[in-house]
């Protein structure tokens, strides 16, 4: 039980409201967490006004003393989540409901694992995850949010969560774990024969069309560097249909404030025709965004995958997340992980409906999980 006196929680409309320091000291050592990154958002226009994004921060203080953070938004549309409830939607309008606006605790684009209650210390995380969990529910029955998701949960946060009635949504990413190897060669090595001359051939087909790669980061990020990164960023939107949601001004101030911001750029003929967009901190390596402008076979992996392990390999990171989906990672070496959502819907049916849905689709996904395990890239022991 928590001492609701001592316990307080409040909403407020922006992370300018909170302190940067008093936030970072809370967040952890994932970069999308950290003050600087959601202040980006926010004032480079990538979230708020107009974007179906509208900040509401919840702060949890204990007495007077700032206990935990919780980033928050209210969502007027599902885009940008990818934790997929466009069907949930769409039942609430076929049954002349609202689904929107919802309360949504994640980083806005970032499909990253990490903890949504920024507490820095677990021995109090139960007690203030419940406290939070009550206060938003309130806050959504209040403020007319048709339900609350908390998306990409650690295992410590789904379980806490789950006693508060949230029901728990299961999904997979693939992600490279280090096994020790010295260099590339040597990681190759570990990979079943088929799947390591696969690599060798696509890697092959990058050097020999001459492609050159530049890691930069720090002090080396410039303006120049992000307008090149803009323009690959945006040909790959177009190209894919999908949607822009990060403005110009976003990658300015991440470069500019963000540790850990890496940025690789491949050149050809002294024309900069790839890049990847990188973040990490002391064991992790994540993989955000990714554009060509040229067709090449092989740039794609090379650029967004086989440059990062050289990178991890070379700075004895211990894990490289190259972002959702694509099954095509298994063969090069990425290996499925569960990732996690919680969920509540205000509408008692619709809740229950939910949870009977979640369970039938979370037996699914432990079957489709047991067959991608059973087809490793690393070769068997003799």
């Amino acid at each position: 039980m928590i001492d609701s006196a001592a316990i307080s929680c409040s909403f407020f409309s922006s992370v300018a409201e909170v302190p940067q320091d008093m936030w970072n000291a809370l967040s952890g050592p994932q970069p999308f967490l950290r003050h600087e990154f959601l202040l980006a958002l926010e004032e480079s226009g990538s979230v708020g006004a107009g974007t179906g994004w509208r900040p509401e921060p919840l702060v949890v203080r204990e007495g007077t003393k700032l206990a935990a953070l919780v980033p928050l938004y209210r969502k007027s549309h599902s885009y940008g989540e990818y934790v997929f409830d466009w069907a949930w939607a769409r039942a609430y309008q076929d049954a002349g409901l609202s689904y929107y606006p919802k309360l949504v605790a994640t980083i806005p684009f970032t499909p990253i694992t990490g903890p949504r209650l920024l507490c820095g210390e677990t021995a109090r995380q139960a007690a203030l995850t419940q406290a939070a969990a009550r206060a938003l529910r309130t806050h959504a029955a209040r403020t007319g949010a048709s339900s609350v998701h908390w998306l990409f949960t650690t295992t410590d946060d789904s379980e806490h969560l789950a006693q508060e009635g949230f029901s728990r949504r299961t999904g997979f990413q693939f992600h490279w774990q280090n096994g020790g190897w010295s260099d590339f060669t040597d990681y190759l090595a570990a990979l079943s024969a088929p799947k390591r001359k696969n690599i060798r051939r696509e890697r092959r087909q990058v050097a020999s069309a001459g492609v050159q790669y530049t890691f930069h980061e720090g002090a080396d990020l410039n303006e120049a560097l992000w307008d090149a990164f803009y323009d690959l960023y945006l040909a790959t939107i177009a190209k894919y249909g999908a949607i822009p949601y990060l403005t110009r001004a976003f990658f300015s101030r991440i470069g500019a404030t963000v540790p850990g911001v890496i940025l690789l750029l491949g050149t050809l003929d002294t024309k900069i025709v790839a890049g990847a967009l990188f973040f990490r901190d002391a064991t992790t390596l994540y993989g955000r965004y990714w554009g060509a402008l040229a067709a090449l076979p092989g740039l794609h992996f090379e650029t967004c995958y086989y440059q990062a392990i050289d990178y991890c390999l070379a700075h004895g990171l211990d894990r490289f997340e190259a972002g959702a989906q694509g099954e095509h990672k298994l063969s090069r070496g990425f290996l499925p992980t569960p990732t996690y959502s919680m969920h509540w819907l205000d509408h008692p049916q619709f809740h229950r409906a939910v949870d009977d849905y979640l369970a039938r689709e979370n037996a699914g996904l432990e079957i489709t999980l047991n067959e991608l395990n059973a087809h490793t890239p690393f070769r068997k022991p003799s």
